[in-house]
C-alpha cells in the first residue's frame, strides 16, 4: 500500500493541498478504524505512518505489539522530524 493510494482512499486526492480542512477529522476517523481492523503488518505500518503525519497516530505501545515494528516506527518518526527541521 503506497502513500498515494492511502491519500486517494481517505481524502479523494493525492494532493493534500486540495483537501478541505473540514474533511480531515472524518478521514482520520476512517483511518483509525481501518488501522484497528488491519491484520497485515505492512498495511498497518503504512496507515500508522499517515496517521502520524496527521498527528493522530496511536502510541507505539498500543499500535505495535512487536518491538521491531515499534523500532521501525521510531525511526520513521525521527526521519519525519529531521526532515521538517531542514
Amino acid at each position: 500500500m503506497d502513500m498515494e493510494h492511502l491519500l486517494q482512499r481517505y481524502f479523494g486526492t493525492t494532493d493534500l493541498g486540495e483537501v478541505q480542512v473540514d474533511a480531515i477529522p472524518a478521514a482520520t476517523d476512517r483511518m483509525l478504524v481501518d488501522f484497528g481492523l488491519e491484520k497485515d503488518s505492512g498495511k498497518r505500518f503504512a496507515l500508522w505512518s499517515l496517521l502520524f503525519m496527521m498527528d493522530a497516530a496511536p502510541d507505539l505501545d498500543v499500535a505495535f505489539e512487536d518491538e521491531e515494528e515499534r523500532e521501525a516506527a521510531r525511526n520513521f518518526m525521527d526521519m519525519i522530524i529531521a526532515a521538517s527541521q531542514t
